[in-house]
């Protein structure tokens, strides 16, 4: 199995052998139950789909909650799907954290937290204008110049100005398994992730 879905818990830091404090988060990761296992005869490629976490069974469509009746599941909140050529797993199966091993890297994707409406020096690192001498009043963290005057006459598209920060789909590589603590399900990797307290994480190998 190439992934899992799982929530963030939070962070902490573990130390080394060498005595070095290293940053790491929290996943509980599954245990997460298939709910649909694709093919290519039927869908046109391979695939596994994998459900976690508790939904309310009155706040599920009808479609939906006949989907999960079909793996004997219970509404699932989160459903990802993991492309994969060759599976053994079946409908209604388990997969739990102890897929993955100590030491191995994953890769973990979730939505970054929205920052809401934000100028170009907290969105892009702009410096701003510049100091307050020569003239300059109240610019300091202004974009300046956007564009010229008779050509182009316009501003070209994708130019770097405020606007909405965060909220978008942010994948981070090449983490470190420091822990897995099966019976919890829970992974400790190295680093941060993606997304508030409680938000879905989608681990990959």
């Amino acid at each position: 199995m190439p992934g899992i879905i799982g929530r963030k818990i939070g962070m902490t830091s573990l130390f080394t052998p060498e005595g070095k404090s290293v940053p790491c988060t929290l996943i509980e990761a599954g245990p997460c139950t298939v709910t649909q296992v694709k093919t290519v005869d039927n869908d046109g490629y391979a695939a596994v789909q994998l459900g976690f976490g508790e939904r309310k069974e009155k706040n599920t469509p009808k479609a939906l909650a006949g989907h999960f009746k079909k793996a004997n599941a219970t509404p699932k909140a989160k459903v990802v799907e993991f492309k994969i050529e060759e599976t053994a797993l079946a409908l209604g199966d388990v997969v739990k954290a102890d897929l993955f091993e100590e030491g191995e890297f994953v890769d973990a994707i979730g939505t970054s937290k929205g920052k809401g409406f934000q100028g170009v020096v907290k969105r892009y690192n702009f410096a701003g204008v510049g100091g307050q001498t020569h003239g300059q009043h109240n610019r300091g963290r202004h974009p300046g110049s956007i564009g010229a005057c008779s050509w182009p006459s316009r501003v070209f598209k994708g130019m770097r100005m405020a606007g909405r920060m965060g909220g978008d789909r942010v994948k981070i590589q090449n983490l470190r398994v420091l822990k897995v603590i099966a019976d919890r399900n829970v992974i400790v990797v190295s680093g941060s992730v993606p997304g508030a307290k409680n938000s879905y994480i989608v681990l990959e190998k």
